[in-house]
């Protein structure tokens, strides 16, 4: 009886790792993609206003942590200009008009804006 369960077994693993050389490689499984990496790239090295954590903003002086904070809790934002409807010190209006050319907006993503991971991601130096 083992060896028939044995034979058996044999047979159908030959029959998947044949069927698996005539399927189309598209078939066998698709590119697998990390949603956020995607999300990332598309933003072209700017700060995405409405995916990008508190500490993308430090590299621009004065708006870390207060204003950065403010902006990333505002969010989501449909245009960039719409940062500027908060309520924003006259010195933080200019600071986000200095680096405007900085940010750009995508759309919302799951993978980047769970729980307060935008806030304090658990990155320290």
């Amino acid at each position: 009886m083992k060896r028939l369960v044995a034979w058996l077994m044999s047979g159908v693993l030959l029959a998947g790792l044949l069927l698996s050389l005539f399927l189309p490689a598209a078939a066998q499984a698709e590119e697998r993609r990390n949603v956020a990496d995607d999300k990332i790239a598309a933003s072209e090295g700017k700060v995405d206003l409405n995916n990008s954590p508190v500490r993308s903003f430090q590299q621009f002086p004065g708006m870390y942590p207060t204003l950065a904070g403010k902006i990333v809790l505002g969010g989501p934002y449909e245009a960039i200009d719409d940062v500027l409807g908060l309520d924003l010190t006259e010195r933080q209006k200019e600071l986000f008009e200095k680096y405007r050319d900085n940010f750009t907006i995508t759309p919302s993503s799951i993978a980047l804006n769970e729980g307060f991971d935008r806030i304090n991601n658990g990155v320290y130096r």
